[in-house]
């Protein structure tokens, strides 16, 4: 070997041209992570993109809705202010045009449609939009109508107290609005009915048909007698001063003032707008818009809860199952068969059988869905495990040395993470679903006056189906988009987050 070493001169060597070496080149795009990766990918799928907006549009409905509408109609009322605003139709200022106006076609008898037109005589809002048609039937006459279900709110009998009706009055003068009508004289009246209605102001027949004038006209039956505690602010047309507007009762230290009041007046004096909603009243008064996004808040923010206990619980139970293998999972897997036995059902009406007298029926439907709701997630990270635990940067974590608590939730965990979020993201409409459905059964009672579920409106509103259907229809839709758009961003999401399609490209 030394023998060659000194046989070799330089004259053997030649030098290679600089020109001819070749250099690692400077990448020309910047790393892409994993998470901008996948939000990439997230992107192309329109149709995760579109669900992805809808449910963040319901989202926002859900958090601003009750947030900036606490003082309106929905909290200032007492439960008999509501009920005088009973199953309005919904109605929109801009969509009017389409429909949205809170009208109905109605079939009445000739004293109904009498009634209404009264309404309209004394406050100035005819409730009768259009006749669409008339006929005789049995000797009696019967119209077929499109009617605005606000001006048909009509007149209201209402106790006030000294300030209140000074208030009132003063607030009539101010804005030239009439929201206090001159008192009936029911003398004349032999039904009870008929002196307890405050929309009969005129002279009536045995029958109920309205008296008329040689003219055709109303005859009114004003109060002309007795002190109407000094009323002086605006008048009805016709009025001279003869007419009392108001009945007095009480006791001499406590006064009562009794008067006919409008109800759409009353409204615009109580709020200082026009009395519409958009998505119309329940049956309790109750405005549908407001009460749906506070029904909402309560349902996003119950299943958001569940989901991340039901994640911690299930991600934890799963992975030591997947891991280890063998023994410990066969004993954890004969737990978790158990548990899956009983059916949810039934784990949920003996918690509100039992529990829900002493920690609250909320209380108890949250024991109820963490009770056996991280089962599903338990298994689908045991599966995970099972996928990835022999793989080779696994095993080469091991042989480094690093600790079975480091393989798992470093390395095994976040290639997981596609399938597990995506898991995760789909509890949260199942569980509005499932509490939807409880309530809707009325094996879980979630109705107050300050809270409600959606499932909850459903069920109110489920009597009214046939007659004022847009009661259940808006609670119905809802639960409708949020369970397509959550199936659908979920799919988006299991393809974003999926380690093996990282990079590619469509």
């Amino acid at each position: 070997m030394d023998d060659i070493k000194n046989k070799l001169t330089d004259s053997q060597f030649e030098f290679v041209s600089n020109v001819d070496i070749s250099h690692d080149k400077k990448f020309e795009t910047k790393p892409v992570g994993y998470f901008r990766d996948a939000f990439r990918r997230f992107c192309k799928n329109k149709s995760s993109v579109a669900a992805a907006v809808i449910i963040l549009i319901l989202v926002l409905y859900a958090i601003i809705v009750p947030l900036f509408m606490e003082n309106d109609y929905t909290k200032s009322l007492t439960d008999t202010e509501y009920l005088q605003y009973t199953k309005l139709l919904p109605k929109s200022k801009l969509f009017s045009w389409a429909g949205w106006d809170g009208c109905e076609e109605k079939t009445i008898n000739e004293n109904v449609y009498n009634m209404y037109r009264a309404i309209g005589v004394e406050t100035g809002y005819d409730p009768i939009k259009k006749v669409v048609d008339s006929w005789r039937e049995n000797g009696s006459l019967y119209y077929k109508i499109k009617i605005d279900s606000y001006y048909a709110l009509g007149m209201l009998y209402k106790s006030l107290t000294y300030d209140e009706y000074e208030k009132i009055q003063a607030w009539q003068n101010e804005h030239d609005i009439q929201v206090i009508f001159p008192a009936v004289n029911t003398s004349s009246f032999t039904i009870q009915s008929n002196k307890e209605n405050a929309n009969i102001w005129y002279e009536i027949k045995n029958n109920g048909a309205p008296k008329l004038d040689a003219d055709g006209n109303i005859v009114p039956l004003y109060l002309q007698t007795g002190n109407d505690g000094g009323y002086h602010s605006k008048r009805v047309a016709d009025d001279d001063g003869t007419f009392r507007y108001a009945k007095i009762g009480g006791t001499i230290d406590a006064m009562s003032y009794n008067v006919r009041v409008s109800k759409y007046n009353y409204f615009i004096y109580k709020y200082g707008r026009e009395p519409y909603f958009v998505f119309g009243t329940n049956a309790k008064g109750q405005d549908i818009f407001t009460r749906l996004a506070a029904a909402a808040q309560f349902s996003f923010m119950l299943a958001l809860f569940v989901s991340l206990i039901n994640l911690t619980i299930g991600a934890i139970y799963g992975a030591i199952e997947g891991y280890f293998g063998g023994l410990p999972d066969l004993i954890m897997e004969r737990v978790t068969d158990i548990l899956s036995g009983i059916p949810f059902v039934v784990v949920t009406t003996l918690f509100q059988l039992h529990l829900a007298n002493k920690v609250g029926p909320i209380v108890s439907l949250l024991f109820a869905f963490v009770t056996t709701g991280w089962i599903g997630m338990a298994g689908t990270v045991r599966m995970q495990f099972y996928r990835y635990k022999n793989q080779e940067y696994v095993l080469a974590a091991r042989t480094l040395g690093a600790k079975n608590a480091r393989i798992m939730f470093k390395h095994i965990f976040p290639n997981s993470l596609g399938t597990i979020v995506t898991s995760c993201v789909l509890v949260i409409p199942g569980v509005i679903f499932s509490e939807s459905s409880l309530t809707y059964l009325g094996i879980v009672n979630l109705e107050s006056s300050t809270m409600t579920s959606v499932g909850t409106m459903l069920a109110n509103g489920r009597e009214f189906l046939s007659t004022y259907p847009h009661i259940i229809l808006f609670p119905a839709l809802f639960i409708a988009l949020l369970e397509i758009s959550f199936n659908l961003f979920g799919n988006g999401l299991r393809d974003a987050f999926n380690p093996s399609l990282r990079g590619t490209e469509d």
